[in-house]
């Protein structure tokens, strides 16, 4: 995007450079009403052509159609093409068509660009990827292909979207078709004055219908700003709150008083105690000037903190390997497949309605939500800021382990180790990272994608031992899209284990990559075995999303590879995002099963408790599961499960398990400002490094 952005610059410069004085100083502008019906036509090109594009980007990225969007984006594109109207009617006819033909084709560039990244990866391109080289990603081995293949799937969509800049290069032009052409000052005054009316009109509309000023009011959200507002105008979004640092109107204040019912704890006497610090919010509140932090401290101190339980310690003294599976589903555990991962799954706690909700940045969204119990700030990545800005982690296991007297703790990732620069995120939790080109490079075959059974056997025996406690992390790879015997090596390495499959060759495939996860863990157990530690091992595996890439976007049923592997159809709004938790000792002699709902979010805390590592419950999102806090599943779109239903944000409805509506405006208001309070408070601890003020000094401070 840079070079052809370069390109434009100098195209503009050479065709454009000498004219551009001449249409300032020498062209004589014309009346309104001295101008011809061509040049007339010229002010409907901007306005029609955004409107075109806008709609044809939502029903290509939008899975709820026919919402508010249809009404926002095409009022949002009047503005836009009004601006751009304005700005090729201060030139001469040649200039102002040259321009007009430059500013068609750079929107066609970014919203085939969005479609593109979209249907690749199942998210939007935020700008401030661009500027932290995430856009650079897409060219590694493996994710190209599969950029280059979504191209060709998207080649239709694409040719649609290049149609009014391909159509403006013949039907713009002063001899035929339509012309812009100067105009006098007060029309263009007037002209842009009623574009930004007509912007401050529609935001009041906006802020006027509940749903929409929801999702305008709330946190920064890409998905839910470019569903109801489209796309140009989440791209200002972008730039106004996550480039140029502007405040979101929603972070003016925290409420604090809802945390009730939604952490609302038993009225039973506290057996256990309660996961809370000795931290005095009062003295913090008294002497605090800084606003966001102020809010931060009132909200915390009227959290409800988590019970201990009966399982407080359980593994306490215990060794720590914690997995973040790529990609890593239910639909992967298979008796006769995956042996372990089924052993693991059923004989350790096994989590019936665990979770797996996808956050803006998919992969590194979700590693940040799993080693964290935090929401990731959307716009940013939330983990590389996290350790560009050397915030206090002083609640990741890594740190957690170092704080309990362990020396080295270590991290590694079987692919590119500055992947989503997790050579800056990964370090500061403490950890001892490698990767491939820091450490791993000859120890693990370059393919696409890498073997994490491989993984396993370069970096086990590095950190196990009989006499020392050890903690390990591993962000995994082998399970990641696509899913063919063709462009995935561990699907074709492990093809003839799954040929005899009722599925097709893309449900196949998945479970093909993922026995080189299966592998892994077999390795890894008899290694512990070995060094006679497995007893005294806790293993937890907890995937970063759902598997998207099994997602079909040329067909109607977008999810039937899902619908496939679970023998049902699929429901899109809340089943997609069921998953598999799995913790695990081989200590445990029988299985504990767990019915209440939570997510990826919950695990940082449930290991915490499980581990008996000091923490203080109120300053994380997520709660621990085993405890008696009510569970509250949250989702990147403000949509949410409770223990009497789930809420759909889209849909603005609040049914229970049975499919029945519940109209309860009390309780279901209590959990949406929780819910928003939880993205907001999450979004400051990043911003603020507020563990680093509350921590300051206390050892786990990052120096």
């Amino acid at each position: 995007m840079a070079i052809l952005g370069i390109f434009w610059l100098i195209e503009l410069h050479s065709h454009l450079g000498k004219d551009l004085k001449v249409s300032i100083k020498k062209i004589k502008p014309i009346k309104l009403s001295e101008l011809s019906k061509r040049q007339k036509l010229s002010f409907l090109v901007f306005p029609i052509s955004i409107i075109y594009m806008e709609l044809i980007f939502k029903f290509l990225t939008t899975p709820d159609f026919f919402n508010l969007g249809l009404l926002f984006a095409p009022l949002y594109s009047i503005v836009a093409g009004g601006v751009l109207s304005v700005i090729c009617s201060c030139f001469s006819s040649k200039t102002g068509n040259t321009l007009a033909k430059i500013f068609l084709f750079v929107l066609a560039l970014v919203f085939s660009t969005q479609i593109v990244y979209y249907w690749c990866f199942n998210k939007y391109l935020i700008l401030y990827s661009i500027g932290v080289g995430g856009a650079d990603q897409i060219i590694e081995q493996g994710i190209w292909e599969k950029t280059l293949q979504t191209i060709k799937a998207c080649i239709i969509p694409v040719i649609l979207i290049f149609a009014p800049a391909i159509s403006g290069c013949f039907f713009i032009s002063a001899k035929r078709g339509v012309t812009f052409t100067k105009i006098c000052i007060k029309p263009r005054i007037f002209g842009f004055l009623g574009s930004v009316a007509l912007h401050f009109l529609i935001t009041l509309l906006v802020i006027l219908i509940p749903i929409s000023n929801e999702i305008y009011y709330q946190a920064f959200d890409p998905n839910l700003s470019a569903a109801y507002f489209g796309l140009l105008n989440t791209e200002l979004q972008d730039i106004k709150y996550n480039i140029l640092g502007s405040e979101h109107p929603s972070d003016i204040e925290i409420d604090a008083s809802s945390d009730i019912p939604v952490s609302a704890e038993p009225t039973t006497p506290q057996t256990y105690g309660t996961w809370q610090m000795d931290i005095d919010f009062d003295s913090l509140i008294k002497n605090e000037t800084n606003k966001e932090v102020l809010d931060l401290h009132k909200y915390f101190s009227e959290r409800t903190p988590s019970e201990k339980n009966q399982y407080t310690g359980m593994f306490e003294g215990y060794n720590l390997i914690y997995i973040t599976a790529e990609a890593f589903s239910h639909y992967a555990i298979n008796r006769e497949l995956t042996p372990t991962l089924y052993k693991m799954y059923n004989n350790g706690f096994k989590f019936n309605n665990f979770y797996t909700p996808i956050w803006g940045v998919s992969t590194s969204d979700g590693e940040y939500v799993n080693c964290t119990g935090l929401i990731p700030k959307s716009g940013v990545w939330s983990f590389y800021r996290s350790g560009e800005q050397k915030n206090n982690m002083c609640f990741t296991m890594g740190r957690q382990f170092l704080n309990s007297g362990v020396q080295k703790v270590y991290a590694y990732h079987p692919h590119t180790y500055t992947y989503y620069r997790r050579d800056v995120s990964h370090p500061n939790m403490g950890y001892i990272y490698k990767g491939m080109g820091n450490g791993l490079e000859g120890k693990i075959k370059n393919c696409w994608p890498e073997s994490d059974y491989e993984m396993i056997a370069a970096t086990a025996d590095e950190y196990i031992s009989s006499s020392e406690r050890f903690h390990a992390y591993y962000m995994s790879v082998s399970g990641h899209m696509d899913y063919s015997f063709s462009d995935n090596s561990m699907s074709a390495k492990n093809k003839k284990l799954v040929e005899n499959l009722p599925y097709s060759e893309v449900a196949k495939s998945y479970i093909a990559c993922n026995i080189e996860l299966d592998r892994a863990m077999e390795l890894l157990l008899s290694k512990l075995e070995a060094a006679g530690v497995a007893d005294k091992t806790l293993i937890v595996i907890s995937a970063d999303h759902y598997p998207y890439g099994l997602e079909d976007k040329n067909s109607e049923d977008e999810y039937h590879y899902f619908s496939e592997l679970a023998g049902h159809k699929v429901d899109s709004n809340f089943e997609i995002y069921k998953n598999a938790l799995i913790v695990y000792s081989p200590s445990m002699k029988k299985s504990i099963e767990v019915d209440k709902y939570c997510s990826s979010l919950d695990v940082l805390p449930t290991i915490s408790n499980l581990l008996n590592f000091e923490y203080d419950s109120r300053l994380l999102m997520g709660k621990d599961i085993l405890s008696s806090s009510s569970p509250l599943v949250v989702f990147s779109n403000r949509s949410f499960i409770t223990e009497r239903g789930m809420y759909s944000a889209s849909e603005r409805t609040f049914t229970d398990f049975k499919g029945n509506v519940i109209k309860d405006k009390e309780y279901i208001s209590a959990y949406k400002t929780e819910v928003n309070n939880m993205f907001l408070a999450s979004a400051k601890i990043l911003e603020t490094d507020y563990y680093g003020i509350i921590f300051g000094t206390r050892k786990t401070r990052i120096e």
